[in-house]
C-alpha cells in the first residue's frame, strides 16, 4: 500500500505485575509392600483418603485432576526376582480461594505416605490483565509516535499498521513460609502469593504531517 508523506515506526510496550488468580498444587500418595495386591490396596486407600479431604474442602477446590498412576516392581540387582512393589498416584488441585489454601495443603500433607508439592501461582487464561496490558502497549506506541512527531514540529495523522510483537507471559512461582505455631498448637502455613508478570508489545507505523526542519 502506497503511503503519502513521512512515516514514523515505533514499538509500544507494557509491563504489569498483578495478583495471581489461581493456584495449583500436586498431591501424591505412595505405597510399598512385598505383595503386589497389598501395595495396590494401600495405594487405593490412601488415594481415597485424599479424595475425602478434597470433597470436604467444598468450594475451595475449583478443580482436581488425577493422573500419573504408577505401579512398578522392585527387583534385585541381579536377575528379575521381585522383592517389592511400588505404587503412586498424583492428583493436581486447582484453587481460586487462597484463604484456606495453606490449611488444606497441611491437612493433605499430614496423611500417611502423602507428598504435597506447590503451590504454583497463575492467571486465568482469559484474565483481563492480558487485555489491559495490550491496551497499555498500544497507548505507549501512540505516545512515542506523538513525541517523535512533536520533536519534528509535526503531528500524527493516521495509523498505517499495528502488529502484536509481545513476548509470552512468564509464570511466577510461589514463596511459602512455614510456621510451626507456638505451644504445640496446630501448625500454620503462611503463603505469599507472588505477583504474576504480564507483558505486551506492539509494532506500529503512523503517518505524520510534514516536519518543520528549519
Amino acid at each position: 500500500m502506497a503511503v503519502d508523506g513521512p512515516v514514523v515506526q515505533v514499538r509500544g510496550e507494557a509491563y504489569r505485575e498483578v495478583p495471581p488468580e489461581l493456584a495449583r498444587f500436586a498431591v501424591t500418595a505412595t505405597a510399598r509392600d512385598r505383595d503386589r495386591e497389598a501395595t495396590l490396596t494401600r495405594l487405593a486407600e490412601r488415594a481415597a483418603a485424599i479424595r475425602v479431604l478434597l470433597d470436604g474442602a467444598g468450594p475451595v477446590v475449583a478443580r482436581r485432576e488425577t493422573g500419573d498412576l504408577r505401579v512398578r516392581p522392585e527387583t534385585r540387582r541381579s536377575g528379575e526376582r521381585v522383592v517389592a512393589w511400588h505404587g503412586s498416584v498424583t492428583t493436581t488441585v486447582t484453587v481460586t480461594d487462597f484463604t484456606a489454601l495453606g490449611e488444606l495443603m497441611l491437612r493433605l500433607a499430614d496423611q500417611d505416605q502423602v507428598e504435597v508439592a506447590g503451590p504454583w501461582w497463575e492467571l486465568l487464561p482469559g484474565s483481563p490483565a492480558h487485555r489491559e496490558a495490550r491496551h497499555a502497549a498500544i497507548n505507549d506506541a501512540l505516545l512515542r509516535a506523538r513525541e517523535y512527531a512533536e520533536a519534528l514540529g509535526a503531528q500524527v495523522t493516521s495509523l498505517i499498521e499495528l502488529a502484536d510483537a509481545g513476548p509470552a507471559d512468564r509464570p511466577m512461582f510461589a514463596r511459602a513460609a512455614y510456621d510451626g505455631g507456638a505451644g504445640g498448637g496446630a501448625p500454620e502455613l503462611e503463603l505469599d502469593p507472588q505477583p504474576q508478570t504480564v507483558q505486551a508489545a506492539v509494532q506500529a507505523r503512523f503517518t505524520i504531517s510534514d516536519p518543520v526542519l528549519s
